[in-house]
Formats: structure tokens, sequence, C-alpha cells
């Protein structure tokens, strides 16, 4: 049963509105889970001020998607998978078999992202209790306390978007067709 609406600009409450303009005149078109999201505006609000937080940490934009689609993976989100996919190859410029092992679930070829894939999927499968190891693991790769934190940050802006998808049944765009992901049943 889905009893969620997928608002666009004109149909969005009115503390959503503005939100979704922007987004329609910046990407073209308004991502589904931003449709959703809209019908509270305060989740609508805090996924892009997680995101935009995110954006200023000290992990590359290659670093920034490898934790986004790591987390997407290991939660299953169809959604976010397709999304990101499309983000890290035509924006962040992650080399295709980076993102093709990430979307299968495995570590991408480059080993310090590979560090950076299984610390992230450790953290969202262990709820953040870590085992040492993989902590020093983690950090063996050169990333820093600072760097497992700004990790903690990409796992709860990703946790909040994919449960959304979730509970929505969010659909994946048309314009995200060509990066279409099905998690494993």
């Amino acid at each position: 049963m889905n009893c969620f609406p997928r608002h666009t600009p004109r149909t969005a409450p009115e503390a959503s509105r503005l939100m979704l303009v922007s987004a329609e005149q910046s990407m073209g078109f308004v991502p589904n889970l931003y449709a959703h999201l809209a019908e509270a505006p305060a989740a609508l609000e805090a996924y892009f001020g997680l995101s935009a937080q995110f954006q200023k940490t000290s992990l590359t934009e290659i670093e920034r998607q490898v934790v986004l689609l790591a987390t997407s993976v290991e939660n299953g989100c169809n959604f976010c998978v397709a999304a990101h996919s499309m983000i890290a190859l035509r924006m962040a410029r992650m080399p295709t078999e980076s993102v093709d092992a990430l979307r299968a679930g495995i570590d991408p070829p480059d080993p310090r992202l590979g560090a950076l894939a299984r610390f992230t999927r450790a953290v969202v499968a262990k709820g953040g209790w870590v085992t040492d190891a993989e902590m020093a693991e983690f950090f063996a790769a050169r990333f820093s306390a600072q760097q497992a934190l700004e990790v903690v940050l990409g796992v709860a802006m990703k946790t909040l978007s994919n449960y959304a998808n979730h509970l929505t049944r969010t659909e994946t765009n048309p314009e995200l067709s060509a990066y279409a992901w099905k998690r494993k049943a």
C-alpha cells in the first residue's frame, strides 16, 4: 500500500515548494525522492541540510560518492543506488569499474577507496559499532578520525533517504533509468 503523494512544485506543501522548484531548475526534473519527502517539509529540508554539510567535508567528491553508494547498496535502496551511480559517473567522474564494484557490493579496485567502502559498510551493518581492526584498517588507508565521523554524516544522510524511499516505495525517475539497480532479494 502506498499512501504517500509524489508532489510537484505546484502540489507540494507551501514550505516544500521552493525546494522543489530549485531542484527542478538545477537538475531539469524533480527526483522522486524529493517529490515524496516534500510531504514532510522538515524531512526535505533536513535532507538538503545534511547533503550541504556532507559537501563541506574533507572527503573528496569521489570519496563522498563511495560513502553514499556503499551505504545505499548496504541498505538496499534501488532509487539512491541509481541516483548516486549517475552522480558518481557523470559528476564525480568515478571510474566505471569502481561504480560497478560498489553497485555489486564489493570493493572498488583502488585500495584506499576499497578501505573506505569496507569501513562504510561496517558502519551501516553494525550501527556504528565497528571493531578496532576495522578502525585500524581505515586509518591505515590514510583516513583520519575526522573522516571517520564524516563517514557517519554521509551514512546519516543516506539512511534518511534510503529509509524514506523504502517507506514510500519510490520509483526510479525515467531520467535515472540507465542507472537502474535492484536490491538482492
